[in-house]
Formats: structure tokens, C-alpha cells, sequence
């Protein structure tokens, strides 16, 4: 947010806050330890309000749940700045000395009234206006989100409503008050401030500076190119284009990850030169004309970590990684080794050290300091830091700390896969507590908590397609089909199914969802695909998960 990328505030304030909206965001499941902090709070009185399609094990806990139609996030947030203005609740005085932009922006929420909006978005005009007055009145509140919003193709449009939101308020920059993105998995956030982003250098750094550039020449005695590269959607494309002829991945599986599956597949099987580094001979890895075993970096490796709340913690090796795997750190020396450039072997804290001295917000960050303080969060400028809780503090500084943060103007592009006669159910994904993204740590282990792969179902549907709990059924998309057994879920409304991604063998989802991307994140939109639901004759049926008709996908 405002030039960095993480969240605006840390777990201990999530815990002393007066009110929480977590948006797209089923907490409970995909992101527990972080739901522990909440629940922390709702016993010391916490308000909790959830904005989700789904009644989710989450919405179970709020206060207030509001339930969009997929795709009008947009079109809710404006509602309900727009109501926030119109009942005098905006903070007047933080918008003018700290802000930019204001103008524009409210006269672009004045059309979003909450009759409106209830058309639009399905949402009760009451829940909307409640909504905006608990944001408005609160002392100290937090919006948190996670891919329930950033899944669409209006990605960032979307969550630059909610900064609007935090912006109108005055809740940011202060403690028990900010934005959270809430990170999926483990070291999400380490591996953009390390500068695994298309656009930036390690720190969040703008790659397109040339006096940031020179410092990374002079350090690395090599050329940054001045320009930013692709990012996982533009190298697919860039392979189709016949552009891009190698490539190597690190601990990510797109053959299964990717939205419309089938393409992606296809793709990595035109390179010349695929190279995979995982622990497991994952889908992409069986793709791979090379593959490097490499180590589990959570026991086999040292080195740090940094979570969502901005905090770098060290980890340390415990064991021995097993037969041929390598450390990553040694995997990528020996590589540049071949490649023609002696690296030496650097540990793990000289890297570190590298790290510290071109990265600002790193700087005070030595392993002895973070071994002696549990981890420290950025930025964390010199030795003698102590670490900072919540960013931006200095929008509240006299006079205002520069730059101004911005409000944007944003409009909603609806989902891109139209709902038809054809495909009139719209399907959207997520995760669930037993499971990990695609499956690769989590499918080969049972747990009392496994549900098998399925769709999930509103029992009206069900009655109305004449189906039962666990018979199989056909869930085809414009782009491919999968048997699956139905079940029901009386926490979804008509129209509206859900499956996971997290067992991709019994349950192909990403074989229905749409490649559309949002234009400035490259994020598909997994969240908003159209389906539709055929009942099958007995002669008709594959195994569960089998896929017909899908050319290009690797089994």
C-alpha cells in the first residue's frame, strides 16, 4: 500500500482493534493462525463483519455477513463510500491534510446509491448502510482481504476500493487501524520483498530507477535491464508467442495451478527447456526436461522467512535433506557456476547480509537480532530500530510526511465468463483447512478432517436438477469437463457452486476456470467461471476426476 507492499498492521493490533471486515476472505480455514488473532479479539469485544459470496465457516462467527453476487465488490465498496459521505462519517480532516484525489473520487461513488447497489450487488440496502456506519463510527477498525478479492480481473481496482474505504475513514497509519492482505502461503510476502516481482529489486525497489540500478550494478557487478519483466500469465503468453523458449521453476506447479489448465499445460511442453526445483515430482516437474531435487527449506535449509504481518524470522536447518536434494541456495550457485559465474558458496546469512545492505527496509535486520527479538518487522532501517508495527504512521505527522496516498477512481468489470442457458451456474474456488493449494504436500497425507473431491451445491439447485448427495455429476466450463459427486451446501445461494483446488487428481478444477486477467496483477480469474451441471447415464460415467475433451493436459 502507498509504495509498499505489505500489510498496514500487525497481528498484536488485529487483537486490540473495535472492528474487523474480512473481505473475500474465509480466514478460518485458509488462514488460521491469523483467525486465532480475530477470535482474540472478538472476545475482548470485537465487532466482526464478513463479505463473502458463501456463508463460509467464518461468516459463521460474524456479527454482519454480506453476500455479493461474484464480481460487484466494486460496485459494494463505492456503495458504501458513497453512504459514508452522505451520512457526514468521512474523516474531513485526515482526507485533507493527508490525502490526494478526493474531489474525483467522490464525485465518481455519488451514481453507487444503496438502492442501486442492492440491485446490483444483491446485498439488503440496510445490511450495506450498517456496513458503513460500523466503519465510519469505529474508533479502530481493519479491512482484511485475500484472493476472494484479488482473484478477478479487476484485481487491483478492487483493492484499491477498500484502500478508498481506509482513506475516507482515517483507519490507516495508526494502531488497531489499516489494510491487510492476508498471504496464502508460507513466505509469500518474503518472496516479494526479496524482489520476486516483476517490477522491483529486493526492498520494493522500482527496477525502472536508475539510481536504485546502480547500486544493484555496483553490488552484483553486473547490468539490472532497465525495464520490467513478466510476470507467470505474460510468460505463458510470451510462450505462445513464441517469445519466451526456456524456463526455470522454483517450488511453484503452473501445469496444475494455472486457471484453464489445459493451455498452461500445453505451453510447458512447447518450451525447448523446462527446468523444475521442487521437493516433489510435482505435474510440472513430470513435464520437465530437467528436474533438481531440492530441499525443504522449513528443516533442511537456513535462512529466513517473512509472514503477513511484515515480520522476518529466521529458519534454522534441522536436518539433512534425503538422497540427491540440495539445498535451493546451493542449486542456484552451482547453476550460475555452469553458466559461466563463480559465486563462490555463500551461507545462507551472507546472502543475508548482501540482502541488508541494498535493501533499506532490511538494513537493521542482522541474524543476530532477529535470533534475539523472535523475528523483527520491516522496515527495520539500522541496528538500533525496533522494528515498525504499522505502516505509515506519517500521514498523521504535522505537516504530512510526502507523498500524499492517493484515492483512485475505480469502476467494476464484471466477470469475463458470462453466465448463459448454456453455463448458468457460476463457480467459484477457495480452500479449505485440511488442504494446501494444489495438493502436492497435502493429497499423500489423510486427515479426519478430508472431505473427497466434489462440487458443492445450493440444495435448491440440487432439487431443481433432480440430484442426491453423491451422485456424479458432469461440471462442464467452455473450456473443459470433470465428473465429480454433488454435494450440498446450504451456505451457498442458487446459482452458486464452489469446488476446490487443493486435490487436482480427483478434481480438476482448474481446467474450468477462465485464463482472463486482471491487467496490472496478471492474477486469472479463478473466482468467476460459468458452468453448467449434467446428470450423467450410467454408461456415461468415468472415474471420478477424469477428464474428456481437453487437449494438451498432461495426466
Amino acid at each position: 500500500m502507498f509504495g509498499a507492499g505489505g500489510g498496514t498492521v500487525s497481528f498484536d493490533e488485529i487483537e486490540h482493534t473495535d472492528l474487523i471486515v474480512l473481505w473475500g476472505s474465509n480466514a478460518r480455514e485458509a488462514h488460521p493462525i491469523f483467525f486465532h488473532h480475530v477470535l482474540r479479539a472478538l472476545e475482548k469485544g470485537a465487532t466482526l463483519v464478513v463479505v463473502d459470496p458463501r456463508r463460509t465457516p467464518t461468516a459463521r462467527w460474524a456479527d454482519l455477513w454480506l453476500a455479493p453476487e461474484i464480481g460487484t465488490d466494486i460496485i459494494l465498496a463505492n456503495a458504501i463510500a458513497r453512504e459514508i459521505l452522505a451520512t457526514g462519517a468521512a474523516h474531513r480532516e485526515f482526507i485533507e491534510r493527508a490525502t490526494t484525489g478526493f474531489d474525483a473520487f467522490a464525485a465518481s461513488v455519488e451514481p453507487y446509491t444503496l438502492d442501486r447497489a442492492e440491485r446490483e450487488t444483491g446485498i439488503p440496502a440496510t445490511d450495506m448502510a450498517e456496513l458503513a456506519h460500523r466503519y465510519g463510527s469505529a474508533e479502530r477498525a481493519v479491512i482484511g482481504w485475500t484472493l476472494g478479492i484479488t482473484e478477478h480481473r479487476d484485481a487491483v481496482a478492487s483493492v484499491l476500493s477498500l484502500v478508498n474505504l481506509a482513506l475516507l475513514t482515517g483507519h490507516v497509519g495508526r494502531f488497531g487501524s489499516g489494510l491487510h492482505p492476508l498471504r496464502g502461503q508460507n513466505n509469500v510476502q518474503g518472496g516479494g520483498d526479496m524482489g520476486a516481482l516483476p517490477y522491483r529489486l529486493p526492498g520494493f525497489q522500482d527496477v525502472e530507477n536508475d539510481d536504485i540500478r546502480r547500486r544493484f550494478d555496483a553490488a552484483w557487478q553486473s547490468r539490472v535491464p532497465p525495464r520490467r519483466g513478466w510476470n507467470l500469465t505474460e510468460m505463458l503468453d510470451a510462450v505462445e508467442r513464441g517469445d519466451l523458449r526456456s524456463l526455470l521453476v522454483i517450488g511453484e506447479n503452473p501445469a496444475r495451478s494455472e486457471a484453464n489448465t489445459a493451455r498452461a499445460a500445453a505451453l510447458l511442453q512447447e518450451l525447448d527447456c523446462l527446468v523444475v526445483q521442487d521437493l516433489f515430482l510435482t505435474d510440472t516437474a513430470q513435464l520437465a526436461h530437467v528436474v533438481l531435487p531440492a530441499a525443504a527449506s522449513w528443516c533442511e535449509s537456513e535462512g529466513t522467512v517473512t509472514n503477513s504481518e511484515r515480520r522476518v524470522q529466521r529458519v534454522r536447518k534441522a536436518v539433512d535433506p534425503p538422497g540427491e536434494a540440495r539445498d535451493d541456495l546451493w542449486i542456484l550457485v552451482e547453476l550460475a557456476r555452469r553458466l559461466g559465474h563463480d559465486w563462490g558458496h555463500p551461507s545462507a546469512s551472507e546472502v543475508w547480509d548482501e540482502v541488508r545492505s541494498l535493501s533499506p527496509i532490511h538494513r537493521g535486520m542482522s541474524y543476530l537480532r532477529l535470533e534475539a527479538m523472535g523475528g523483527l518487522r520491516w522496515p527495520c532501517p539500522d541496528e538500533t530500530h525496533p522494528g515498525t508495527l504499522f505502516l505509515h504512521g506519517r500521514l498523521w505527522d504535522d505537516p504530512v510526511g510526502e507523498p500524499r496516498a492517493p484515492f483512485h477512481v475505480v469502476e467494476a468489470a464484471l466477470p469475463a465468463d458470462e453466465l448463459t442457458d448454456e453455463f448458468p451456474i457460476r463457480l467459484t474456488t477457495g480452500r479449505r483447512l485440511d488442504s494446501f493449494n494444489t495438493g502436492v504436500q497435502t493429497t499423500r497425507y489423510r486427515s479426519p478432517l478430508w472431505r473427497d473431491a466434489g462440487i458443492d451445491l445450493a440444495p435448491q439447485d440440487g432439487e431443481r436438477l433432480e440430484l442426491r448427495v453423491g451422485e456424479i455429476v458432469r461440471v462442464s466450463s467452455r473450456r473443459g469437463s470433470v465428473d465429480l459427486p454433488v454435494r450440498f451446501d446450504d451456505g451457498l445461494r442458487p446459482g452458486l457452486a464452489f469446488m476446490t483446488i487443493d486435490d487436482p487428481y480427483a478434481a480438476a478444477t482448474n481446467l474450468l476456470t477462465i485464463d482472463a486477467t486482471d491487467p496490472q496483477s496478471g492474477t486469472a480469474e479463478f473466482k468467476a467461471t460459468a458452468v453448467r451441471i449434467d446428470k450423467l447415464d450410467p454408461d456415461e460415467m468415468r472415474p471420478v476426476g477424469v477428464i474428456a475433451d481437453t487437449p494438451g493436459t498432461h495426466h
